[in-house]
């Protein structure tokens, strides 16, 4: 499936501003096309850019405050799909785009004080956080760790925070000292983190012995899940609720392409479980969670889904869709 651009939720939208920020790493600053303001978004927010149908995530790294321009980092992933690729090798100032969003699954919520840690790209939807709380004046350090210092994106606009940010490039310093950061548990510290799995699992295990909402995290693919908490793929009955169609959705596809081949209006992006367009209410019905959206409370809610990826523990799914 592809999502094209005739959509109605998609915004025509222009590249103002690039700029090289390191080894891999461009710079995107988006005004819409019909130089119109834009929606307001929060610290944690991403977009759905869409170039000649491709279709990728990024995170709104700008100012918030700033209601005419959007800014991206976009890594370059020779070893991807071929998203980034594009947009490095085609968008430069005066391209057109579209855009679908902002949405936000990592929302920064209020604390006394904040761990933020970044490995690789995964600085971009750290650095609003970071500038909203130190426009709040609530205490926060920043560990960034990278290969090298010329692959850390947006090093110069760090600087400015001074000894609020330890930085790790890994051909100098090693990897982030995280024990020193994390073992301690803090009453009231929000730990935000985004980069790639083994950073994540690594401050997760480290989170153990802190409050179980202490920790957020952000993940660039979906998360492993062990085997033995998920059921055998099996085909599954898909009621449609809006519509009253009944789907039978076989083993081998997803809840989504069936959908949307039965005529649902189904939101998707990414079908990765990363993005979160998909969410759909459940109505009856157990999910079984297969995304890296949800956390464990919403997961045991049970009364909501991203249908890309996630299936059913039974027979039989009503979805409000």
């Amino acid at each position: 499936m592809s999502l094209t651009t005739t959509r109605e939720d998609l915004r025509a939208m222009v590249v103002v501003e690039r700029a090289e920020m390191s080894d891999g790493v461009a710079e995107f600053v988006l005004a819409a096309a019909d130089g119109g303001a834009l929606a307001p978004w929060e610290p944690g927010a991403h977009i759905d850019l869409v170039v000649e149908e491709v279709v990728r995530q990024y995170s709104l790294c700008g100012d918030p405050e700033d209601g005419t321009r959007w800014r991206i980092g976009v890594l370059r992933e020779p070893a991807g799909r071929g998203g980034s690729q594009l947009i490095h090798d085609t968008l430069e100032p005066g391209s057109r785009v579209h855009v679908r969003g902002p949405r936000n699954n990592f929302a920064l919520v209020e604390a006394s004080r904040y761990v933020f840690i970044a490995g690789g790209i995964g600085i971009t939807p750290l650095l609003p956080m970071i500038r909203t709380v130190e426009k709040r004046c609530v205490p926060w350090t920043l560990v960034y760790g990278g290969r090298s210092r010329s692959t850390m994106a947006f090093l110069p606009e760090l600087a400015t925070y001074g000894d609020a940010v330890q930085l790790y490039p890994q051909d100098e310093a090693g990897l982030p000292d995280l024990d020193a950061v994390l073992a301690h548990p803090e009453a009231a510290t929000a730990v935000y983190c985004c980069g790639p799995e083994p950073l994540l699992e690594a401050v997760r295990t480290r989170c153990l012995s802190w409050p179980p909402d202490a920790l957020r995290v952000e993940r660039f693919s979906r998360q492993a899940t062990d085997p033995g908490a998920m059921v055998e793929d099996q085909p599954v009955e898909v009621v449609l609720s809006r519509s009253g169609v009944t789907v039978e959705v076989p083993a081998d596809r997803s809840i989504l392409e069936v959908a949307v081949e039965a005529g649902a209006d189904a939101l998707f992006s990414c079908e990765e479980g990363i993005c979160g367009s998909c969410e759909v209410t459940v109505l009856e019905g157990v999910p079984d969670h297969r995304d890296a959206v949800l956390d464990d409370a919403d997961r045991a809610a049970g009364d909501r889904m991203m249908i890309c990826v996630s299936r059913s523990v039974g027979p039989r799914l009503v979805l409000d869709l």
